[in-house]
């Protein structure tokens, strides 16, 4: 990143990014988003038309997907069935929020400036002011990104010794690098917002 994030009065945040930074967020931020919409499960509740009417006829059993379970995990840890229960009222609009959370960092790095398409060699800087409410929806989406980059690479607790042995042509190095550095953006945007 170029510059930190900086408070800007009222909630608001500034920071700027390397057009390459920026696209690098838009792209998976986009993959989250995509993820979250395209395995919705169908409803699953037919004859009950008022869970139906109020989206409260989700699935009952957790994602099959490694990441999608990471960020829709089962409520109560050993309760199969209340996590089943909670599941069926809470994911659809779990999913949802996640979505619209994601599109509201994707329409601020557009508003920015961010071309459709970024070339290689491209020096541009990326403005992005956001309000309160864009700073919680970048917070949350962030924490999503990395919550799927972690559980793709099978990041774990006090494995920093072994990220560092990787050698840099290893695949994983670099995207374990991008984790970092989500970390470090996320980082800046609390410590602007204190």
């Amino acid at each position: 990143m170029r510059q930190h994030f900086t408070a800007a009065g009222r909630g608001q945040v500034v920071g700027g990014f390397a057009a390459l930074e920026a696209d690098l967020v838009r792209t998976l931020v986009a993959q989250v988003v995509e993820l979250v919409r395209d395995d919705a499960p169908a409803p699953t509740d037919e004859d009950d038309p008022l869970a139906s009417l109020l989206q409260m006829d989700g699935p009952i059993e957790p994602p099959e997907d490694p990441v999608l379970a990471r960020l829709l995990p089962n409520a109560y840890r050993d309760d199969a069935e209340s996590s089943g229960e909670f599941r069926r009222f809470t994911e659809r609009s779990l999913r949802d929020q996640k979505a619209e959370n994601g599109l509201v960092v994707l329409e601020s790095l557009r508003d920015a400036g961010l071309p459709d398409q970024v070339l290689p060699d491209d020096q541009t800087t990326i403005d992005v002011e956001l309000s309160a409410v864009q700073v919680q929806a970048w917070l949350r989406t962030l924490t999503d990104v990395r919550l799927a980059l972690a559980t793709r690479l099978g990041v774990e607790d006090d494995d920093d010794d072994y990220w560092v042995a990787l050698p840099e042509d290893d695949p994983r190095s670099y995207l374990h690098d991008i984790y970092d550095w989500l970390g470090f953006v996320q980082e800046s945007l609390v410590v602007a917002l204190a």
